[in-house]
């Protein structure tokens, strides 16, 4: 981070208490689970626009939502921001978000992508999508969600934990989309088509792929593309052999999920917290997030720069991210029924 980030952006570790405001031009306190260096320098782009001063505490999601809790009522946090839209309405269901009304905000966020009563908002898209080992699969063999299921690919797949938040909203989609005895069986096929265990994050799974170990594998389109586009010419080297496919749900387009942010329900800057959120919602922090982490933007009206756009030409489900959470629950039962660990 050079010196004049690091003036600009006060960062605090997950037990340290947010600084006061110095300068008088007011604070925002950062609750976030994101860890990228492109979010640190929309924080200081933010600071450098408004003069707000943004502390940062960084966690997981969880951990964050335990700390917002037991701090209660006196909390200083102002905003949440996290990956997953199950993960925000985990805060939401805690009741530690608050209602916002923004025309900035329902201006630049479709309404699928944002909680109906404006507790967060989606700030960046991601596809949940499959990697594939273009010597042995022919994008036909993967155009739907369910052929990740078939016995096209008994032994054949790497998916990571059933525990990952990603996974939980995936089938929790699905539920939505088929209900609860077809996406029971399709995760009873995802379990019979594992190559191995779950293990490893989404990366580890496109590796595997390239590797022989499996022919395809669920991941995040933004770990591809980062990947693709890596200083590390062996992540590069991967990406030769193994493909991305944006399968299609009941034919209406692929999975995609969000990272966003929403306001704490007690939040002692509010309309800091509400200033910020809108900046992340902005084009201009858009295609800052889409250049450097490879996320897609959330609005319509912003284009994804490269390399992003390079994949971004893909239809995408119109479902509501808002339905993910709730489904959560009934997920996990469904995938640890079938012995997905």
């Amino acid at each position: 981070m050079s010196i004049g980030l690091a003036a600009l952006l006060v960062a605090c570790g997950q037990g340290e208490t947010p600084a006061p405001d110095k300068a008088g031009a007011g604070v925002v306190n950062l609750y976030t689970a994101r860890h990228y260096d492109t979010d640190a320098a929309l924080y200081a782009r933010f600071t450098e626009q408004t003069g707000v001063q943004v502390n940062v505490i960084e966690g997981n999601a969880d951990q964050l939502i335990a700390r917002i809790t037991s701090e209660g009522a006196a909390s200083p946090a102002d905003l949440f921001v996290t990956a997953d839209a199950g993960a925000l309405w985990r805060a939401q269901n805690a009741n530690l978000l608050q209602p916002v009304t923004s025309e900035v905000l329902t201006a630049a966020i479709p309404a699928n992508l944002r909680d109906p009563e404006g507790r967060w908002y989606g700030l960046n898209r991601r596809a949940r999508i499959i990697a594939y080992d273009s010597t042995k699969v022919q994008p036909a063999d993967i155009d739907t969600y369910e052929e990740i299921a078939s016995p096209r690919f008994r032994g054949k797949l790497c998916v990571r934990s059933a525990d990952s938040v990603y996974n939980l909203s995936l089938v929790g989609a699905l539920i939505e989309a088929w209900g609860p005895e077809r996406t029971g069986a399709w995760t009873r096929g995802v379990v019979a088509n594992m190559a191995r265990p779950p293990e490893g994050g989404d990366r580890d799974q496109i590796r595997a792929v390239n590797a022989g170990v499996c022919e395809i594998a669920l991941t995040n389109s933004y770990y591809y593309i980062r990947m693709a586009n890596s200083d590390d010419a062996a992540d590069r080297d991967v990406t030769t052999r193994v493909k991305l496919a944006f399968p299609s749900l009941d034919g209406q387009g692929a999975h995609v999920n969000i990272s966003g942010g929403g306001v704490a329900a007690n939040a002692p800057n509010r309309a800091n917290a509400i200033r910020l959120l809108e900046f992340l919602a902005s084009p201009e922090a858009q295609t800052m997030v889409s250049a450097g982490n490879n996320e897609f933007p959330a609005s319509p009206n912003v284009p994804a720069p490269p390399p992003t756009d390079a994949y971004a030409n893909f239809k995408a489900h119109p479902m509501s991210v808002a339905t993910y959470g709730p489904r959560q629950a009934e997920a996990q039962s469904l995938m640890s029924a079938a012995g997905w660990r």
